[in-house]
């Protein structure tokens, strides 16, 4: 049993830095001279590297925050997982963290699935970058985590 507990916490916690490096990255639009985060998109020009803010469009701000809810729902759902696991009874399931884990999983989709469709293509040398896919790959280990606490009972 402890052996599953400590598999589910790495898990946990990869899915947490998955989900924080893909909020955090400046990658997840690269170009030959150019790369653009949720938060900066950055020029190379002249040989200085040029940063300014994102859009205030609406569907970036919306990424933005579906993104950051999905990193505090991830690591919320870590605290309730170690609060549950000392102060849980005896054969109880961890459904408060398991709500917790799929409701990120559902914020990231979202928020993945926005960008997907209106991100602005800007040329045939433009592609997704590292962040957007890390983003792709937390979606669906934090949804198998989600299920996996819902399924996972405390034992002795």
């Amino acid at each position: 049993m402890l052996l599953i507990l400590l598999g589910v916490l790495v898990l946990h916690l990869i899915i947490l830095v998955l989900l924080f490096v893909s909020t955090a990255a400046n990658a997840w639009t690269v170009g030959g001279t150019s790369s653009q985060d949720l938060w900066y998109r950055c020029m190379t020009v002249n040989g200085g590297y040029h940063c300014q803010a994102a859009s205030n469009e609406d569907w970036i701000q919306a990424v933005q925050a579906l993104m950051v809810l999905s990193v505090l729902f991830c690591f919320f759902s870590l605290i309730a997982f170690l609060y549950q696991l000392f102060r849980l009874v005896k054969g109880g399931r961890f459904f408060f963290t398991a709500v917790f884990q799929i409701l990120a999983s559902l914020f990231v989709m979202c928020g993945a699935i926005i960008y997907t469709v209106m991100a602005p293509d800007e040329g045939a040398g433009t592609s997704y970058g590292y962040a957007y896919v890390l983003a792709w790959v937390a979606f669906p280990l934090s949804l198998i985590s989600g299920l996996i606490y819902i399924i996972l009972r405390k034992r002795e």
